[in-house]
């Protein structure tokens, strides 16, 4: 799952690294959700939350405490719920430095004020919301692109609409039109065979697009400095750099 933030972390370089123990502050704030978990305090799991908390496109983002609570049982199901419950402070909450802390391999993440900031689980209630979300999606897109297996970004730059899908068999798709048309007209150009690759550990990704000598390099910004732009467009023909944009990814 690209699309959480931490999970993309998490998968990347679990294997190779080792949490460091808990301090006891750590311990007490990840011992009081554990308790509130176990009661079903839903308002309480809440206060935990640092929102908005994102969910896999194109489910929306948890936008407020409220929105939380109502929906609180979609995402805390009886897995999860005891996945948290049952487990040991020792063995299965780990610090990894910077990144936060993290329960066993990235199901859940929290920073070092207390605060969740991914839950990387998903129910079978939100499976079958995104299945339902992308079927209605389709219906939505001109009938050119209208078939793939997953969303996975939308970029604006001041010129452009960018949609980026997951066509399966590690195969993206990338549809452009002009900022002011809709996706449901004809894009003014396709390409397919689009590659994902992973820049480091932090999480920067980008999706890399072949058409004759051009190239265009979808830059995905995770972290970076105060001045970095969320995503990055960048076109170059026969080597030589002919458009850089600054993109914006259309919230989820």
């Amino acid at each position: 799952m690209k699309k959480l933030v931490y999970l993309s972390i998490a998968i990347f370089w679990m294997s190779n690294v080792i949490g460091q123990d808990l301090k006891p502050e750590y311990q007490k704030f990840i011992k009081s959700f554990i308790a509130d978990v176990k009661k079903g305090d839903k308002e309480a799991v809440a206060g935990f939350i640092s929102f908005p908390l994102s969910r896999e496109y194109p489910i929306p983002s948890i936008t407020n405490k409220a929105d939380f609570i109502k929906k609180y049982d979609q995402i805390f199901d009886a897995k999860l719920t005891s996945e948290i419950i049952k487990s040991n402070l020792a063995k299965d909450w780990s610090e990894m430095g910077w990144r936060g802390i993290m329960l066993n391999s990235g199901t859940l993440w929290m920073d070092t004020d207390g605060k969740i900031i991914g839950i990387n689980y998903q129910s079978q209630f939100e499976k079958d919301l995104k299945a339902k979300l992308i079927a209605s999606e389709k219906t939505k897109l001109h009938p050119s692109i209208a078939n793939f297996k997953a969303p996975e970004y939308i970029l604006e730059t001041s010129k452009f609409r960018i949609r980026i899908d997951d066509l399966g068999n590690e195969n993206y798709r990338y549809a452009s039109w002009s900022i002011k048309q809709k996706m449901s007209e004809k894009p003014d150009l396709i390409i397919t065979n689009g590659k994902w690759v992973q820049q480091g550990s932090g999480g920067n990704h980008y999706i890399e697009f072949k058409k004759g000598n051009y190239i265009y390099t979808c830059d995905i910004i995770v972290l970076g400095t105060s001045e970095s732009p969320p995503a990055r467009l960048v076109i170059t023909q026969n080597g030589k750099e002919i458009l850089n944009q600054n993109a914006t990814i259309v919230p989820r």
